[in-house]
């Protein structure tokens, strides 16, 4: 992309034009203004000069922003409808959560096929010890994940901060009090494993516990992304 073009790509975000199609107009756009250049430098001016007369027959910032500006189907999907973040938000975390119980169920199955529980079996070394390291592992980092996926998209669609967070703080709240269950039934031996969310207080679940993990979660997602957007925003527009 032409240096020329760097505030003319941040407007276009901000308007909620989709990345791809910024991509592909600065890229059409860089192959005209080198065209224009160089058929300015074979009429006998300098690099200088017919770069910054190529870059005024081009147009200005405003008359290139928009002309793409205007067309409503180059808009992405999360600036028409920002609310989708919010929305997708407990999708993707019970799509996470699901691998995670079936991770686990196939483990028990694996390596403790007549456990009761995968829970506080004899201690385990080799494969399995690494197979369900790796699962409690994946399952504490599944609400990160998650949350600097929506971080990503919020960032690079240049997105108000409404929705992004509430969305943020959503994924907080299932990562936050998310408990897994298992059982075995006794006649048929089937092995059962659940996840439940969003509510404090179960069985075995402490309240304040669940609550300085809801709070982890959200400052590890949302403060990195409210790091990076003061760059192109000022602290106190954070949340306009």
């Amino acid at each position: 992309m032409a240096k020329p073009f760097g505030d003319l790509r941040e407007r276009l975000l901000r308007a909620g034009i989709a990345p791809r199609h910024v991509r592909r107009y600065l890229a059409e756009l860089s192959e005209h203004l080198a065209d224009l250049t160089a058929e300015e430098e074979r009429a006998g001016r300098s690099r200088a000069d017919a770069e910054s007369r190529a870059l005024a027959r081009l147009g200005t910032t405003d008359e290139l922003a928009q002309a793409i500006i205007a067309r409503r189907e180059f808009l992405s999907w999360s600036a028409s409808a920002p609310w989708a973040l919010f929305t997708l938000a407990p999708l993707c975390m019970a799509a996470a959560y699901f691998v995670a119980a079936f991770y686990l169920w196939c483990g028990w199955n694996l390596f403790l096929p007549g456990a009761d529980t995968p829970f506080g079996a004899a201690p385990l070394d080799g494969l399995a010890n690494f197979y369900f390291q790796a699962g409690k592992f994946y399952y504490y980092c599944a609400p990160l994940l998650v949350g600097w996926g929506i971080a990503l998209v919020a960032g690079r669609q240049r997105l108000k901060a409404l929705w992004p967070l509430a969305g943020l703080a959503l994924v907080a709240w299932m990562g936050g009090t998310a408990q897994i269950q298992t059982s075995r039934e006794t006649i048929a031996r089937t092995a059962h494993v659940g996840i439940h969310w969003f509510f404090l207080g179960l069985p075995g679940q402490n309240a304040f516990g669940s609550l300085a993990h809801i709070l982890a979660i959200f400052t590890l997602t949302a403060l990195p992304w409210l790091i990076w957007r003061s760059r192109f925003h000022p602290i106190f527009r954070l949340l306009r």
